[in-house]
């Protein structure tokens, strides 16, 4: 079984679809929808904010950021399940398959996960379902907006599973400007080195970091991997991609 996260720019690549549905094993994927989000409250007047590379989601913009990934989802598992690989759109709502509990007050409704309802998931997956997972989740206070990254750590770690990011970089580089200079396997030391010496910087540093939460809730490997036709072969083979794996692992793993 695969985890997999797909990010809000990738979402519209029929081939990446393809590939998920062709895949030779269980599935479970979670998505984003930065874009697509950030175009929606745009039209309706919203003016959009990021603090610490989170959306600021106040709670006249929750139900815009929830309409608008539920429809992702929905549209992306119709999509899959056209392709032979029949797959269910669940919002973190539902059966309340993610828990959060709010992040801080200064961004709105945006939660940490603090829960995962595996057993939903294993449920769908035994009737050979796919389960295309939105990151919004239940708390006691109404629907929260969790970073779609986050919500995939989560969840692998709760199923002690591997966890792939489909990106639209080629890995974890040891030189930002140099995209032949991918790294091929981390364990979380070298990640804190290279966040400190800068080489991983911007929106990689949430990235990996989310990665090495994902480690610490279970999951035996983390990849980072180009969202490209024919990836996921060729990332579960080690051509592509950067793999983090636990200190504990031997580089050579």
């Amino acid at each position: 079984m695969l985890v997999v996260k797909i990010g809000g720019s990738l979402e519209g690549s029929e081939a990446l679809v393809r590939d998920l549905a062709h895949h030779d094993g269980e599935l479970v994927i979670v998505h984003g929808g930065g874009p697509r989000i950030g175009s929606e409250l745009e039209a309706r007047g919203f003016e959009t904010e990021f603090k610490d590379g989170l959306r600021v989601t106040p709670p006249e913009q929750m139900a815009v950021v929830e309409q608008v990934l539920t429809q992702l989802g929905k549209e992306l598992a119709d999509r899959l399940s056209q392709l032979g690989r029949l797959a269910v759109g669940l919002s973190g709502r539902d059966a309340r398959l993610l828990r959060a509990e709010p992040f801080d007050d200064r961004l709105g409704r945006v939660g940490r996960i603090t829960a995962v309802n595996t057993s939903l998931l294993f449920t769908l997956m035994s009737r050979h379902l796919t389960p295309v997972v939105s990151p919004i989740a239940s708390s006691a206070g109404g629907a929260l907006n969790v970073n779609a990254d986050e919500a995939a750590a989560a969840v692998a770690g709760c199923l002690g599973e591997p966890l792939v990011y489909l990106t639209d970089v080629p890995g974890v580089l040891a030189d930002p400007n140099d995209p032949d200079s991918r790294i091929p396997v981390l364990d979380g030391s070298e990640v804190e080195s290279l966040i400190a010496e800068g080489a991983i910087a911007g929106g990689m540093i949430p990235k990996v970091r989310s990665a090495l939460v994902a480690l610490e809730f279970g999951a035996p490997w983390v990849m980072i991997a180009p969202g490209e036709p024919g990836s996921l072969p060729r990332l579960l083979a080690g051509q592509v991609g950067t793999r983090i794996v636990p200190e504990k692992i031997s580089r050579g793993v």
